[in-house]
């Protein structure tokens, strides 16, 4: 019996040992887990179920100088997957179909990219579309959200405004131009996520995402509607190979409206051609005829070699110079200069032009700022052309006078217009509303002969103008008429014609100054007053009431009281 308890008592003590060694060896691995590999395990952890994701952040709203949107980012949803993953399943078809993807060309793609861990599988899709992938629970498929850009003008403003591409960054037009202003700062976050990758919850935010910046234009979207609708009806109804139209306010240089024809729907940009994405306006060039002139008479009025009263000899029609020989289409014999800007005498421009000092003309035109971009900011707007005073030969400098051998944007165009609107002050052309005190912008012309100008542009719209169209009914308008053949190789076509008005009113004051050109007109008429001058009086008319600003109702001022001089 005693040999039986001590066998026991034995047992025991091993028994106890053995637990005693487990649980010293429990401690000393627990020990082990939680202090000295804690910190290398917990990383291990996380780099397995804890991510660290980008929080999109929304680009900045393009709104116009009255604050409606012109552009906003609204969110959407895109779904990405591991293609591993996925080709490892059995629900490929079932998804190909919630995507509205055809189920062959999703299995080519994953196949095709089986060795990468990421690939979209179909991005901004709409919150009802995206609830039926989710609803499928297919591993390896994961949701995200972004967002998408919307222009709720439609082509209305799209050569402006331009677009961005599917990652909402600026590709054209103002979104290019201010990219970095609309572009927001992503934020980030770390997540957790389960074996199959789906977000289980939020852990902590790392940085907040920052918006972009809202920019408020200074297009008025009502002037820029009628701009586009106008300008559309005409190229319509002239059979006109495009168009574009530009509005400015004279006192600040603020494009009011900016529009061209053939457009583009920015929402959808399906099998368009990257040709229809120009701004014609700031990036095509034109050699603008005779809506050019008032430009050689505003030199020669500044220069004191002429005057409103001044004459010149226009017999008999022609003009021989060096070079070749200039033309009227009739005699119009010795005509002043209200006259010669109503019949638009291209024999008259010549000889006043050739009486000036090259020198003077041609500094006098770069103060115009002809040859140079606008600094309005926009991506690729042209310089034009206007060559160097000692390479003018003197057929040079008399087609010079009539608008051919330069070459101008019509926004170029418009802003030269201005100067004479706003009493021979330059202003820069903007883009942007500013509700800063206006620049007092450089000074090109006297008062004096800025308004002799006005006065002068007034009298050429008068009953014998062929610009009729170009009146607007309770308003004085001043304008001139441009037509010009389009250069080919070897010389000017004689079926291909740019037909372009420009002009401002009201003229007693001027506030509006609109441009439009019409180009290559092929269904009869084809002369700026026939074609481009009806849409500036439409859009004009539109445009002042629309901006409440007042009539000034007074009658054209007769062409003898040019004559005699100015009022003064």
């Amino acid at each position: 019996m005693r040999h039986t308890d001590e066998r026991w008592q034995r047992r025991s003590l091993v028994l106890l040992t053995l637990f005693a060694l487990a649980v010293a060896a429990l401690a000393v691995r627990a020990v082990q887990l939680h202090v000295l590999d804690g910190g290398f395990l917990t990383a291990q952890g996380d780099a397995r179920h804890l991510r660290t994701v980008e929080v999109p952040a929304h680009r900045g709203m393009i709104l116009d100088r009255h604050g409606e949107s012109l552009a906003a980012s609204t969110p959407v949803d895109s779904f990405w997957a591991n293609p591993s993953e996925l080709l490892a399943g059995e629900r490929i078809a079932a998804l190909a179909d919630a995507l509205e993807i055809d189920r062959t060309r999703l299995d080519a793609l994953l196949r095709e990219r089986g060795d990468r861990t990421f690939i979209w599988l179909r991005r901004h899709m709409s919150p009802d579309e995206a609830e039926r992938v989710t609803q499928l629970d297919v591993p390896g498929v994961h949701r995200v959200r972004e967002y998408r850009r919307y222009y709720p003008a439609g082509e209305v403003a799209s050569h402006l405004l331009g677009f961005t591409n599917i990652d909402d960054a600026g590709q054209e037009g103002i979104e290019l131009a201010f990219d970095e202003w609309l572009r927001g700062e992503p934020g980030r976050k770390q997540v957790l996520r389960d074996r199959l990758g789906r977000t289980v919850a939020d852990v902590q935010g790392i940085r907040q995402p920052r918006p972009g910046r809202d920019l408020t234009l200074s297009i008025d979207r009502r002037v820029q509607y009628l701009a586009y609708r106008e300008l559309k009806a005409a190229v319509t109804e002239h059979g006109a190979r495009g168009g574009s139209i530009v509005v400015l306010d004279s006192r600040t240089g603020e494009v009011l409206a900016m529009a061209n024809q053939p457009a583009f729907n920015p929402n959808n940009r399906q099998g368009l051609v990257a040709e229809r994405y120009r701004n014609r306006a700031a990036t095509d060039v034109l050699e603008p005829g005779s809506s050019f002139k008032p430009f050689v008479i505003a030199a020669a009025l500044q220069s004191g070699r002429f005057d409103t009263r001044s004459r010149i000899d226009t017999s008999p029609g022609l003009l021989q110079v060096r070079g070749g020989t200039i033309r009227d289409v009739r005699d119009n014999g010795v005509i002043d200069i209200a006259t010669l800007l109503t019949r638009s005498s291209n024999v008259g421009a010549s000889r006043i032009a050739l009486d000036l000092d090259p020198e003077q003309v041609w500094t006098m035109l770069q103060a115009f700022g002809f040859g140079q971009p606008t600094a309005s900011g926009f991506p690729g707007e042209q310089a034009g052309l206007l060559n160097h005073f000692v390479q003018w030969r003197e057929i040079g400098l008399a087609t010079l006078s009539y608008g051919y051998g330069i070459s101008v944007t019509p926004l170029q165009l418009a802003q030269a217009y201005a100067v004479i609107a706003a009493d021979g002050v330059r202003h820069p052309v903007t883009l942007i509303r500013s509700d800063e005190p206006l620049a007092a912008g450089e000074r090109v012309l006297s008062t004096t002969v800025a308004r002799d100008m006005r006065r002068l542009l007034e009298v050429s719209l008068g009953p014998d103008s062929t610009a009729t169209g170009a009146r607007v009914r309770g308003y004085r308008v001043a304008g001139k008429t441009g037509t010009a053949r389009k250069s080919t190789a070897g010389g000017y076509a004689l079926d291909r014609h740019t037909a372009a008005f420009a002009g401002m009113a009201p003229a007693s004051n001027p506030r509006l100054v609109t441009v439009v050109v019409i180009d290559e007109p092929s269904r009869g008429a084809y002369y700026g007053g026939q074609v481009a001058a009806p849409v500036f009086g439409r859009v004009m008319s539109g445009a002042l009431r629309l901006l409440d600003i007042p009539p000034d109702e007074l009658p054209t001022v007769p062409a003898s009281v040019i004559a005699a001089g100015p009022q003064r």
